[in-house]
């Protein structure tokens, strides 16, 4: 039975940087070897890994959504693991019901990719005066349930 995979793989970006084709096509011959169809296949971005992987500090993030049989999974995760472009990858099974909307999105979001990507660790104009995405929450996720003041109180009174 076919299913729709997402991919998420981590390029060693020196080799991404000097033959960009070559290394993401990479993913996309692999798939295909295995009788897949890929459906979406970006530059996600390229950002300083948190630790080093073989040697590398830099990684290019590359996201695809792929349809393929379930059976052959471990098989391109084999190759994947033994390629040495890859430095990681995860795959994911998509739920059938969100996989038009996770396509498109994908699809949308790489043709303006660009625009609004970090490229670096540096703060960006978004994340100046503590406002950006490790600055942490705040205030509530959208659709959270809203904490009482009183409970709030309550509990540090009580201490526990």
């Amino acid at each position: 039975m076919s299913n729709v995979y997402e991919g998420l793989f981590i390029f060693d970006s020196n080799r991404y940087n000097r033959d960009p084709a070559g290394v993401s096509g990479q993913v996309a011959e692999v798939v295909q070897k295995a009788g897949g169809e890929m459906l979406v296949s970006r530059l996600w971005e390229e950002r300083r890994l948190a630790y080093p992987i073989n040697g590398q500090r830099k990684g290019t993030y590359w996201l695809t959504y792929f349809r393929l049989d379930g059976k052959q999974i471990t098989g391109i995760e084999r190759e994947f693991q033994l390629s040495d472009s890859v430095l990681r990858c995860l795959m994911i099974k998509v739920e059938p019901r969100i996989i038009d909307a996770l396509v498109s999105h994908a699809l949308s979001s790489g043709a303006d990719a660009g625009k609004s990507r970090r490229t670096d660790d540096g703060p960006g104009p978004a994340d100046e005066g503590g406002k950006g995405p490790d600055a942490g929450p705040a205030g509530p996720a959208p659709g959270a349930p809203e904490v009482e003041e009183e409970m709030v109180e309550e509990v540090a009174e009580t201490g526990s």
